[in-house]
């Protein structure tokens, strides 16, 4: 692993340890877990907190997609669904990019079906990320497009539609895998470049009116608070705006 590689494990590991500290405590029952290589380090703590403080209850981890719940099981925490327990007191996350006003871009993992479903559900949701992720606008620095889970029969109408609506979108293909990339609830994803997203919540809704769009990675005013770590080891903290 690189010097810079491991400054990014790092980040995400102090992000993740100060978000858990804050905002996990005696009061705290069910737990959304995210997807993504950052919230390992959310789950790890966790577990190292349950296991030290038996003032911790945690009642149910709620998972987000097929790795968060083998994070969960590993990790030996309580392993619940969302239909069990439809009020989450705290979700933790990842993301791609978030804004200045902690609307976020996510589905870099394809996972941001089961990941808003989550984060919709919870009291507060808690977004954990590196200095990479942390931008004015989005779109600034992750040059992937927004991530669109579509139904499959359908990819080739909406891939139009989106290219009058002045996207340039590409259907995602699979790494060891022949053809497209397929989700944990049997779709595709379309990855979209809008460019500079200087209205997230606006274009976020036009997305969501296309028939055959299941969800988007736009997050938009769902975010309480942000962690970043960062370059020199500090962790930044932004709370959304009351």
């Amino acid at each position: 692993m690189s010097s810079s590689e491991d400054l990014v494990d790092e980040a995400k590991r102090k992000a993740s340890y100060a978000a858990i500290d804050k905002h996990v405590d005696a009061s705290t029952s069910i737990i959304g877990i995210g997807s993504g290589s950052t919230v390992v380090f959310c789950v790890e703590r966790l577990a190292q907190r349950v296991k030290e403080d038996k003032s911790l209850t945690i009642k149910a981890c709620i998972p987000t997609s097929f790795q968060a719940r083998q994070l969960i099981v590993e990790h030996d925490l309580p392993l619940a669904e969302l239909n069990q327990h439809p009020s989450i007191d705290v979700a933790f996350d990842g993301a791609d990019e978030v804004d200045s006003e902690l609307n976020c871009i996510k589905g870099g993992g394809a996972c941001q079906l089961q990941e808003k479903l989550v984060a919709s559900c919870a009291k507060k949701f808690v977004v954990v990320a590196d200095y990479r992720k942390d931008s004015k606008v989005l779109g600034q620095q992750w040059k992937k497009g927004v991530p669109l889970e579509i139904v499959p029969m359908v990819y080739v109408p909406i891939l139009s539609k989106l290219k009058s609506l002045g996207a340039k979108p590409t259907l995602r293909m699979a790494v060891k895998k022949a053809g497209p990339v397929v989700t944990d609830n049997g779709n595709f994803v379309i990855d979209a470049d809008f460019g500079d997203i200087k209205d997230p919540v606006a274009l976020n809704e036009r997305l969501i009116r296309i028939p055959g769009i299941v969800e988007t990675g736009l997050f938009c005013n769902m975010a309480s608070w942000a962690y970043f770590g960062m370059e020199n080891g500090e962790v930044k903290t932004t709370q959304a705006k009351a």
